[in-house]
């Protein structure tokens, strides 16, 4: 089925949640069966799953996605302090102000460690979990895209801040990573991905307010929270639900070794290969949606 052939999503209903730092926008789809909440990465927002998302109410099933707290349509406070941690809390609220009862969390790029940690601190929460291209706990088969890499590094703290004041140096930035992630899909996905994630990313930085202070505070915390996920390694043998690990083959940084990695952790887990890039669900949305209804 071609991009043109994508199915209409059910209606959606928009809800906002109260947290502490702001309110979380979601959107609730009706449908049936433990509701799939869908969770972005950074630095993009709930608007990754636009393709994926029709395929999956088309199904008759419920679908959740929603924006963290400093990105999309969610909340961005100057007083927020924006975390790993901070997301966990999202998640949950999200679970509880919609009253979904049991969920399988879908988790993308930096949505690993919500889904997961929620998993394993709310197992009658939680139905099965979908992987999508994520990370959790130290590996060598990871790399981490330069741009977050920068941001990430403890003593580059300093350079990371100047840069991202600077709207030409974080336009260099972006488009050079961009590049690098174009550089690996397939010809036939390229154009598709420039037309839906280019916006996506770069309205992320230029919208006001913007999600640049969300995703400074996230990259800071991520080796803190890969080194606090590596500690609780063990623990995902106790995740005694279906995982099923979707995983883009052509993604340079999160490589398919990950996948296996996280098989060998996780006592209940299958994994997929799908030949995409990164944003695998804008890739091959009707693919990805085909092999989330077949195992949950």
């Amino acid at each position: 089925m071609s991009i043109s052939d994508q199915p209409m999503a059910t209606p959606y209903t928009e809800h906002w949640i109260a947290r502490e730092g702001g309110r979380l926008y979601a959107r609730h789809y009706p449908g049936t069966g433990p509701a799939f909440v869908l969770m972005h990465g950074f630095p993009d927002n709930l608007h990754i799953y636009d393709g994926l998302v029709p395929y999956l109410t088309q199904a008759g099933r419920r679908v959740v996605t929603f924006d963290f707290l400093g990105f999309g349509a969610s909340d961005k406070q100057d007083t927020a302090v924006y975390g790993f941690k901070q997301q966990l809390g999202d998640l949950q609220a999200v679970v509880e102000g919609l009253q979904l009862g049991k969920i399988v969390p879908v988790a993308h790029d930096a949505a690993g460690p919500a889904a997961i940690n929620f998993a394993l601190e709310h197992p009658d929460n939680v139905h099965g979990v979908c992987l999508l291209n994520t990370l959790y706990g130290a590996t060598p088969a990871a790399r981490l895209p330069e741009l977050i890499e920068l941001f990430a590094q403890p003593g580059l703290a300093a350079l990371a801040a100047e840069i991202i004041q600077s709207p030409e140096q974080m336009g260099f930035l972006l488009n050079f990573q961009f590049g690098k992630f174009q550089a690996s899909l397939r010809e036939r996905h390229q154009a598709h991905s420039a037309a839906v994630l280019g916006p996506i990313v770069i309205n992320s930085f230029t919208q006001q307010p913007s999600s640049a202070r969300a995703f400074v505070q996230l990259a800071a915390d991520l080796f803190a929270e890969i080194g606090r996920n590596t500690a609780r390694l063990a623990d995902l043998k106790q995740l005694d639900v279906p995982v099923n690990i979707l995983w883009g083959s052509h993604d340079p940084y999160l490589t398919s070794a990950m996948a296996e990695d996280f098989k060998r952790h996780l006592p209940h887990a299958s994994v997929s290969f799908v030949d995409a890039g990164h944003w695998l669900m804008i890739d091959e949305p009707a693919l990805v949606a085909q092999k989330m209804l077949a195992s949950a």
